[in-house]
């Protein structure tokens, strides 16, 4: 039924936003002389948002997001030992433990047995290999890609390099914008399993209604679904 089954990284098979969240924690408490956690939350995402154009995505473009929002929001005043803090709130994300979702390596493990699997994940290109060897997964996947966005026209233009049809390509993820309306919309199939913790970035609008999109709470209801879908 499936040539391919591709997985998202960040969110869907290890854990990343957490490590975010902790770092605007600290960014609003160090910036609390200035101005309360709600506008530093507010305005930060929106720094963040816009730069994504600029820098693309990962924890070095989150940074300097960072010290902008801190600049800004300080009116100038921010020091350099202040700066300096958030620099090391940065190398503290990049050296961060990969701590693996419940169940990753055992579902890809079963999958493996009957399927192709790729890893399909966006953002820094450095920042992302890192994290997929420390991961100890990169050995499960026939296909590993590091993209800088994901859309229609970019999924469908990285299936035709591998002579994938859409039909027989299924996506595992937990961002609906970046790992399933795009996939769902080249008549893909789709997978959503949802986390706790999602960027604001990745909300889509309105609901998805297609014959291909199917929703799990837990990755290691994976290979269920799938012998349901060949039955």
């Amino acid at each position: 039924m499936f040539d391919i089954i591709a997985f998202d990284a960040d969110d869907t098979l290890w854990h990343n936003e957490p490590y975010y969240i902790e770092a605007r924690h600290e960014l609003e408490q160090l910036l609390s002389p200035y101005q309360p956690a709600s506008v530093v939350e507010r305005r930060l995402l929106e720094i963040e948002t816009h730069n994504v154009n600029l820098y693309g995505y990962g924890i070095k473009s989150y940074t300097l997001s960072m010290i902008e929002t801190a600049i800004e929001l300080s009116g100038g005043r921010v020091s350099g030992a202040e700066v300096r803090q958030v620099l090391e709130l940065g190398k503290r994300m990049l050296s961060a433990s990969v701590h693996l979702m419940d169940g990753a390596e055992s579902t890809l493990a079963a999958l493996r047995q009957e399927y192709d699997l790729m890893l399909i994940t966006k953002g820094d290109l450095l920042e992302q290999g890192d994290k997929i060897e420390r991961s100890g997964l990169a050995g499960y996947f026939r296909r590993i890609e590091i993209v800088r966005e994901k859309t229609a026209r970019g999924y469908r233009e990285l299936l035709e390099s591998h002579n994938i049809r859409p039909e027989r390509f299924l996506m595992v993820g937990n961002s609906l914008k970046s790992d399933i309306l795009p996939v769902v919309e080249i008549g893909g199939w789709a997978v959503y399993i949802p986390y706790e913790h999602t960027w604001a970035h990745e909300h889509p609008a309105g609901e998805v209604s297609h014959f291909g999109y199917h929703q799990i709470e837990r990755l290691e209801e994976l290979p269920g679904l799938l012998a349901r879908l060949k039955q």
